[in-house]
């Protein structure tokens, strides 16, 4: 399910099967030239990755809206913003969360984050459109979707 209004309001007549939210954590930092369509384009591509894993796991998973935050800003202290988002989200049952993002930075701090950061390798480039980036995209849901199935089996 996702971050609208159908989708929410089917998720409060069946929230007892959806234990699981995914929230996608995306940079931005339009001080720095030099990265704007790189960083443009890893939101993109983020973003269609975490819509096609929402779809692949239909019925179990919400997918919340966009985490944003300053790529030069401290993570620790996003930690403590991330972390009242999940403060309100534990308010709900569930059970397993997961933070999807291309940003290594977040793993030098993912041990004061609840819930479970899964970091994929960033795309640089590429258009969004082509055959090869709609595989790359599939890869990585068939592989993230496995994972997160073995922590419902756990």
């Amino acid at each position: 399910m996702k971050w609208k209004k159908s989708d929410l309001h089917q998720y409060v007549n069946a929230k007892e099967y959806v234990d699981t939210i995914i929230v996608p954590l995306i940079p931005f930092q339009l001080s720095n030239d030099s990265v704007l369509e790189k960083d443009a384009f890893q939101r993109e591509v983020l973003v269609a990755f975490s819509y096609d894993l929402e779809k692949e796991l239909t019925g179990r998973v919400l997918l919340t809206p966009n985490y944003n935050y300053l790529k030069s800003s401290n993570k620790e202290q996003e930690i403590v913003r991330i972390n009242s988002w999940i403060d309100d989200i534990e308010q709900q049952p569930f059970n397993h969360i997961f933070y999807v993002t291309f940003d290594s930075a977040w793993k030098k701090n993912e041990q004061g984050m609840h819930g479970t950061l899964l970091w994929l390798p960033g795309v640089t480039d590429g258009t969004l459109q082509s055959n090869e980036m709609h595989s790359i995209i599939r890869s990585n849901v068939e592989q993230v979707s496995e994972l997160i199935r073995s922590y419902w089996k756990g």
